[in-house]
């Protein structure tokens, strides 16, 4: 397929992207600066956002076999270009006190954002492998990047092993799947699997098992319980950019790969990957909120709070299949999007009182916030109230389409799952809401003022979206609506 100038139209915003990457090289080979790496980095992914958002009213191409810039790829390259530029921004303040090289996170980062960019556009597994590997790699470097730091408390060279080993596991379950699957059907293109499943007899043979190999993999990536035991420790390892990052984008991109995958290929019409899903809904829910219950460290309580929510998520991915159940990719686009807005500004107020030099994620230390910083307190509060789903937050409305997409489908017992791990997961929630409206002790971690302008400006749009998206919901569910129509 000959590539033409008009082709390269819709590419623009993954271009973009990726010149910003290699400007970002360049200027770190030339000059160090913190300041002016990371404001390269941020103007990239600013401008990459709006040509994205410009390009949604007219793309819809197939670009080379491996990439469609649809409306749909488009707005998640919105979500994923915007989430890195938030990350970007608090991670300037978390660096600064960093007391070795800071500017090559920024090439890190913006590396990984090619990769999730390339998944969200991706209906073929080559492109999928390619983004979702570029987008690893990128993310072992800034799970570890303070490893050469006299002052870092954590482990994150233990951490970053540890996701390495088990996402390279991962990647080799995807790949052996995605063989299979090629070797009984002749094609790695999602949409092509199943017309030619039924001349190949996709119900038989070894089939099955690649689909399954696939979904195992994607579980890894996704952390779906049971092969979530590496993500507590990488999230608690790391410094909390990557950790953002790794919970937010990477999260994101991986499940809409997925959703596109399993619709295209009608991949639930087989019976054992149905009961495969569903096994990974309940488990993931039962888990995450059950195990949330035990932590001490805000990072391992947001670890498992995101298995639990990738298990909500499943729940409207298996109620895809149903014939009438067109709000269920309405609903996984929808819940995405406030999954990374909620889970981004509760990440971004603990990095707002932290820094490299010393993280503050304990639950205990954050007694008293209210008192010594009820700005940062407000935010939090409504973040964590969200992610419980209660009224008037943008989790509301996105468990309020979850529920109706499993309603529609009919699938009662993980509804119930749902209901009782939001249930659970109010207690973990709310127990740092209390915590965060005592009084001061003597010994507070807290500092008396946190954070830099950038900070609290991200924190301030996010909190605006998460109010706005969970009163007046309408305007985006509108945009969903019309883009899901092309999954």
């Amino acid at each position: 397929m000959n590539i033409t100038l008009a082709d390269l139209i819709p590419l623009q915003p993954l271009l973009i992207v990726t010149g910003t990457a290699v400007v970002t090289m360049l200027a770190v080979a030339l000059k160090r600066s913190h300041g002016l790496t990371a404001g390269i980095t941020v103007l990239g992914l600013l401008v990459a956002t709006m040509v994205a958002a410009e390009l949604m009213a007219t793309a819809n191409d197939q670009v080379t076999p491996l990439l469609i810039v649809d409306q749909y790829s488009l707005f998640f390259t919105v979500v994923v270009c915007a989430a890195a530029m938030f990350i970007t921004i608090l991670s300037y303040s978390y660096l600064a006190p960093l007391d070795d090289d800071k500017e090559e996170f920024y090439l890190l980062l913006g590396i990984a954002t090619i990769g999730a960019v390339v998944m969200v556009s991706s209906n073929h597994f080559v492109s999928t492998v390619l983004g979702l590997e570029t987008l690893s790699m990128s993310l072992y470097g800034m799970v570890a990047y303070p490893v050469h730091s006299a002052k870092a408390v954590k482990f994150p060279l233990e951490a970053s092993v540890k996701y390495l080993v088990l996402s390279a596991a991962a990647s080799g379950l995807l790949l052996f799947g995605m063989a299979l699957v090629y070797a009984q059907t002749g094609t790695l293109a999602f949409a092509d699997i199943a017309s030619s499943a039924a001349t190949a007899g996709m119900g038989t043979g070894f089939s099955v098992i690649g689909l399954l190999l696939i979904s195992v993999g994607m579980a890894f990536k996704l952390s779906l319980a049971p092969f979530h035991m590496w993500t507590p420790d990488v999230y608690e390892g790391a410094p909390l950019p990557a950790t953002s990052y790794l919970a937010t984008i990477g999260k994101a991109a991986m499940f809409v790969v997925l959703l596109r995958f399993v619709v295209a290929s009608n991949a639930l019409a087989f019976e054992s990957v149905v009961a495969v899903f569903s096994l990974l809904a309940v488990a993931s829910i039962l888990a995450g909120n059950l195990l949330a219950l035990l932590q001490e460290n805000l990072k391992r309580i947001l670890a498992y709070s995101s298995i639990a929510h990738m298990g909500y998520l499943l729940i409207a991915i298996i109620a895809s299949y149903d014939a009438e159940g067109a709000v269920s990719v309405e609903a996984v686009s929808f819940y995405l999007l406030a999954y990374v807005i909620m889970s981004l500004g509760a990440f971004a107020v603990v990095a707002a009182l932290s820094s490299s030099d010393s993280e503050v994620d304990r639950v205990a230390d954050y007694q008293g916030l209210f008192w010594r910083a009820p700005w940062l307190a407000a935010v939090f509060t409504a973040m964590l109230l969200s992610l419980a789903g209660i009224p008037l937050t943008v989790g509301f409305i996105g468990k309020f389409y979850l529920f109706f997409a499993g309603v529609e489908a009919s699938l009662w017992l993980l509804l119930a799952a749902l209901v009782l791990g939001s249930g659970i997961g109010l207690y973990y929630y709310l127990r740092i809401v209390y915590k965060m409206i005592l009084p001061v002790p003597d010994s507070s971690a807290l500092p008396n003022s946190a954070g830099s302008l950038g900070s609290h400006s991200v924190l301030a749009l996010l909190l605006l979206l998460l109010i706005v998206l969970g009163v007046y919901p309408a305007p985006v569910m509108a945009i969903i609506e019309s883009i899901s129509t092309l999954i």
